[in-house]
């Protein structure tokens, strides 16, 4: 018995690190829909790094909405207020450079981001469910699972996501 253990203990171990690197640090993604057109595609294969909680704008994240995973980008962040009008996104009524994305309708956060929360939206602005919509709303730092900052898959797309 005891050297059935001492044959199979690497193999534990293995199976334990593999448990808790993908729990509590980096984790595979797939990300399902055609919300975040062109930057991710239905199907991609992502990297979440899950130690990072440090969001900036225009960081690719993975949230928990209502049971579900759904994959944003971050807009706004804590205290400001977001704005889109005529295509153009205003944050703290400043006119800042959007990442290149489908054409957003005119739309205002009427108040300030609270504390610990940040406003989403995926890059294909006709075609996402996200913080413009009640369903979404602004989404709470402790649902924000990870950022995605790199594809796996498909192969002739591995690297770095802008």
């Amino acid at each position: 018995m005891k050297k059935i253990l001492k044959e199979i203990y690497p193999y534990i171990l293995i199976v334990i690190i593999v448990v808790l690197f993908r729990t509590f640090i980096a984790t595979p993604v797939r990300v399902d829909g055609d919300s975040m057109l062109d930057t991710l595609y239905n199907g991609d294969i992502l990297i979440l790094n899950k130690l990072n909680k440090n969001f900036k704008r225009f960081d690719i994240v993975v949230i928990k909405v209502n049971n579900t995973k759904i994959i944003k980008r971050i807009i706004g962040l804590p205290g400001e207020t977001i704005e889109y009008k005529n295509n153009q996104l205003y944050i703290n009524g400043e006119e800042i450079d959007d990442i290149d994305t489908s054409i957003t309708n005119d739309f205002t956060l009427k108040n300030k981001i609270p504390d610990d929360n940040y406003f989403v939206m995926g890059d294909n602005r006709g075609n996402s469910m996200d913080s413009r919509f009640s369903e979404v709303g602004l989404i709470k730092k402790e649902n924000i699972i990870g950022t995605a900052k790199i594809r796996i898959f498909p192969f002739n797309r591995i690297g770095k996501i802008k």
